[in-house]
């Protein structure tokens, strides 16, 4: 296994759609497989999909990390999984806001808008067909990398500008405006 070099955003390769993949049991598929799942973890990253490693192919590895999933009750880790030639729709209209980072994009994050349950299907490296559905988190980290697919990166998907921005800086702005609270709430206390 190796890990793989990421394409970051304005390479040409992340904006392409991806050609399917004829044979997921290829020894050439399975080794990609391998090493991309190697990448992911090494990154850390929950998602990577073919064009992120300049492979114009559709499928993507994906986990739901334990501490992830205990902070959504509906929500149960994944361990590292892959998805080749994935269907993915939306189930019903409910649409979520949150942030999201991407590995192609590092140092940033959005608030970005998903759909909060979809169903999904793909097949495995031996062929098995994959299918369920995934909500909340699960579900937005394989609409992410399914976007990857139709090269679609996160930053086409935001609404509100606002919300985007390099990770220190708008952890900065985040926390001063919690020190703004407390200190408002102080005052309020003292009256």
């Amino acid at each position: 296994m190796a890990i793989l070099k990421i394409a970051r955003m304005g390479n040409p390769i992340l904006l392409q759609k991806c050609e399917p993949v004829a044979n997921p049991g290829a020894p050439e598929i399975r080794r990609l497989v391998a090493d991309m799942m190697q990448t992911m973890e090494d990154a850390p990253g929950v998602g990577l999909a073919g064009p992120q490693v300049y492979v114009p192919l559709r499928l993507f590895v994906f986990r739901v990390p334990a501490e992830r999933a205990s902070a959504d009750p509906a929500a149960r880790a994944v361990p590292n999984t892959v998805l080749i030639n994935p269907e993915i729709e939306p189930i019903g209209e409910e649409i979520g806001l949150n942030w999201e980072g991407c590995l192609s994009i590092p140092e940033m994050r959005a608030v970005v808008p998903r759909a909060l349950r979809i169903r999904y299907r793909g097949v495995d490296c031996d062929g098995n067909v994959i299918e369920g559905e995934a909500h909340r988190f699960h579900a937005r980290i394989m609409q992410h990398e399914n976007d990857h697919l139709n090269g679609i990166l996160y930053p086409m998907r935001v609404t509100d500008f606002r919300y985007f921005g390099f990770n220190a800086e708008l952890d900065r702005a985040a926390e001063e405006q919690r020190r703004q609270q407390q200190e408002q709430q102080q005052q309020a206390d003292g009256q």
